[in-house]
């Protein structure tokens, strides 16, 4: 019995430490896995916030760009503006510079007028001493009582004549006048309306500077700056194919297979990107980008018909002609645009504003040329 007894007590015994032993094997796998767990959840808690940071960050910087676009378009209405208004005010001065012209001549005849009615109303009056049913009765032969008579008529409508003429002159004078107050009002409102202008042109481009400093705040990595640049050059080869469906070159339109390096650039300017050299990444420049003068002229590279004259992401401003053939020059980042679809341009001829639009931190123009879709190198086409 003592026997059993004693074996039964050894076999809880180590029932017990195996139970024991398990127990402190078991812990550190329990708290192991338990801070697995937490790790898991703190990584998908980081992920989450991760995400929606991006997505924030995402949404304030197409914020800040339509803002941008906003900003790019008020400023080249504004310029628009200003050019039309200083075309209205150089006009409106040259008509006052003609009223007043025409003022002094109306003056000189109004005054040569007054001497010819003062010395004929003298000559009245010294005839007038006379009694003129005298005169004729004292006159016996009746060919002298006729010439006498014919003078005193002819001498009279003579003053008539010169007094309607000094009425017509007083009134063109008058209506001179009037018309010369009518261009000096419209004068006042130009110039009022130039310095209004200006001062909001120069507000929208604080506004764009602020806006870019924000962009610029907003720092992407390289390969949200790669997919940003894939985005925008996708946006143009789509907006590409979509105007050459709207191209319908006229019979005058013969390309510019014929006309390589015999074209003008666009602008003058240093080359500060040329065609090839890369962008970023993988992306390589499809045209050049040339340093100019905000305001310098865009000109038409050739003949052509305008067929997008808008705003486009990552280009700013755009114009774009088609020359025939499958040929077209693009223009960008310009800061005002001359030109509306469907308008005829001549080799030389303004088409746009040099600028900055589409965010560039200086002015400058992209050019581009294409055929059949395909980017061509300028310099082969330039010189």
């Amino acid at each position: 019995m003592k026997l059993k007894s004693l074996l039964k007590n050894t076999i809880s015994l180590y029932t017990l430490l195996c139970v024991f032993a398990f127990s402190c094997l078991a812990k550190p796998f329990v708290d192991n896995q338990s801070q697995t767990t937490d790790k898991l959840k703190s990584v998908k808690s980081e992920i989450s916030d991760a995400k929606s940071q991006l997505k924030n960050v995402n949404k304030k910087r197409a914020a800040l760009e339509n803002q941008l676009k906003e900003n790019d378009i008020a400023i080249s209405s504004i310029t628009r503006e200003i050019q039309q208004n200083n075309k209205n005010k150089k006009e409106t001065q040259n008509k006052i510079q003609e009223l007043e012209q025409e003022k002094i001549v109306l003056i000189t005849s109004k005054q040569r007028q007054e001497k010819l009615l003062a010395k004929q109303l003298r000559a009245a009056y010294s005839a007038g001493h006379h009694d003129y049913i005298k005169l004729l009765l004292n006159q016996k032969n009746p060919t002298t009582i006729q010439r006498t008579i014919t003078n005193y008529q002819y001498v009279n409508n003579a003053r008539i004549a010169e007094i309607e003429n000094f009425k017509q002159t007083i009134n063109e004078l008058v209506v001179l006048e009037e018309s010369h107050k009518t261009q000096s009002i419209a004068l006042d409102k130009i110039t009022a309306d130039l310095i209004a202008n200006k001062k909001s042109l120069e507000k929208n481009k604080s506004e764009r500077t602020a806006t870019l400093a924000l962009i610029k705040k907003e720092q992407l990595s390289t390969e949200q700056q790669l997919n940003k640049l894939v985005a925008e050059e996708k946006s143009l080869k789509d907006t590409l194919k979509k105007i050459q469906t709207l191209a319908k070159s006229s019979k005058e339109l013969n390309g510019l297979a014929k006309l390589k390096r015999k074209l003008k650039w666009p602008v003058s300017g240093k080359i500060v990107h040329s065609f090839g050299t890369q962008k970023h990444g993988y992306i390589k420049w499809k045209g050049v980008l040339k340093r100019a003068n905000a305001g310098q002229q865009v000109k038409s590279i050739a003949n052509g018909n305008v067929l997008f004259s808008d705003w486009l992401k990552g280009y700013g401003l755009v114009t774009i002609i088609d020359h025939g053939k499958g040929y077209m020059s693009l223009y960008g980042h310009n800061q005002t645009l001359l030109k509306k679809v469907g308008d005829y341009v001549e080799q030389g001829e303004p088409i746009s504003l040099v600028g900055q639009s589409g965010g560039q931190s200086q002015p400058g123009l992209y050019f581009e040329i294409r055929h059949s879709g395909q980017a061509q190198n300028p310099k082969l086409w330039c010189r």
